[in-house]
């Protein structure tokens, strides 16, 4: 099965970024807006008990994640996705490599970008104007999330939790 690890930002955010989403986003029926810790991977149905403990422990060290939505931006040339810009935070590098580390299931496509997706699989034109329209109307939330999910993916290809762990620790 495909598994995957996000955090999920507030309903107030979730509901900005599915403004975008409905139009923009051919994903938009298949998972909630996110912010991916770590990139989706395969795995065998017996290592699913040994993730849910990992990032339990992870879980326990870290607290609540403090995240600011800072800007539009974009992965132009690689992909024309355009997302809402996390800020890269100390703490949000250390979760993402602290769950790499401890699950060490599917391949690092790229580095670490922390983000929430909004507009993605498009032409370079209308990534172009679809692009500089989003910047003009721009982004500035702050919020804290406290809980980090374990997906799974369905047969249909949407996304759907199956372990929820909460931020209870210092780091």
């Amino acid at each position: 099965m495909k598994y995957g690890i996000v955090a999920f930002p507030s309903k107030k955010l979730q509901d900005l970024a599915n403004t975008y989403r409905k139009r923009y986003d051919p994903h938009y029926a298949l998972v909630t807006p996110h912010m991916t810790l770590k990139d989706p991977f395969e795995v065998d149905e017996t290592e699913v008990h040994k993730i849910s403990e990992a990032l339990s422990t992870i879980a326990s060290d870290f607290a609540p994640l403090h995240i600011h939505a800072s800007r539009i931006s974009s992965f132009f040339p690689v992909t024309n996705a355009i997302y809402f810009r996390i800020e890269p935070t100390e703490q949000l590098i250390a979760i993402h490599e602290q769950i790499t580390e401890a699950i060490p299931f599917g391949d690092k496509k790229h580095t670490f970008v922390p983000h929430i997706t909004i507009a993605q699989k498009m032409t370079d034109s209308e990534h172009d104007d679809i692009l500089g329209q989003l910047r003009m109307t721009g982004v500035d939330e702050e919020e804290t999330i406290d809980r980090i999910h374990l997906m799974y993916q369905l047969e249909d290809g949407s996304w759907t939790a199956h372990e929820t762990f909460r931020l209870t620790g210092e780091r």
